[in-house]
């Protein structure tokens, strides 16, 4: 990094409107990028629950690095220096965002349940589902859950997974059978 001896000198000689440009930094900052853009994101993603504002998020941090880059006399520490700019933009981002709180004289009522849909009760089921499906050899388990969970065709579960719709058929009905005599199912029903 050089140091100009009189700066008053050195500004006084460039012309007000040029722009600053960076010949020689841009090559070193796209191999940076290209380098540890995978780390980096991961950490976005880290500070982010969507993986679309993670990217968005890596984005600007890495443009504020662009515009520091000059000014970075260490760029061994070039992580740190991105991670903080992920850290502060994100604390930017979520100090701007805009809360609709509004304040009432009378908290509302939650709708009262129908009596079947109790939440534990589904959560119980659901477990208890899983757990029996889990007990099902493997080529079975994998028909049912494309069939069942996945919504998938028996033509299109067969084409899946290599084998004939007939195949499906019988295994899922072998399957299906199971789970209708399994011990824990019967319990919940």
């Amino acid at each position: 990094m050089t140091t100009t001896v009189c700066p008053s000198a050195s500004t006084a000689a460039a012309p007000a409107t040029q722009t600053r440009s960076y010949p020689t930094s841009y090559p070193t900052f796209a191999s940076y990028v290209k380098a540890r853009q995978p780390v980096l994101l991961r950490t976005a993603r880290s500070l982010t629950a969507n993986p679309s504002d993670a990217e968005d998020l890596l984005q600007t941090a890495l443009t504020k690095t662009y515009v520091a880059w000059e000014r970075i006399e260490d760029h061994r520490a070039l992580d740190g220096y991105v991670r903080r700019a992920l850290l502060n933009t994100r604390t930017s981002q979520w100090r701007k965002r805009k809360v609709d709180e509004f304040a009432c004289d009378e908290l509302p009522e939650p709708e009262p349940m129908p009596a079947g849909d109790d939440p534990a009760e589904q959560q119980a089921l659901h477990d208890a589902m899983w757990q029996a499906i889990m007990k099902l050899p493997a080529r079975q388990r994998a028909m049912v859950v494309l069939r069942y969970y996945e919504d998938l065709s028996e033509v299109q579960t067969a084409e899946v997974l290599g084998v004939s719709v007939g195949t499906v058929k019988s295994a899922v009905s072998r399957a299906l059978g199971k789970l209708r005599e399994d011990p824990e199912l019967v319990l919940v029903r």
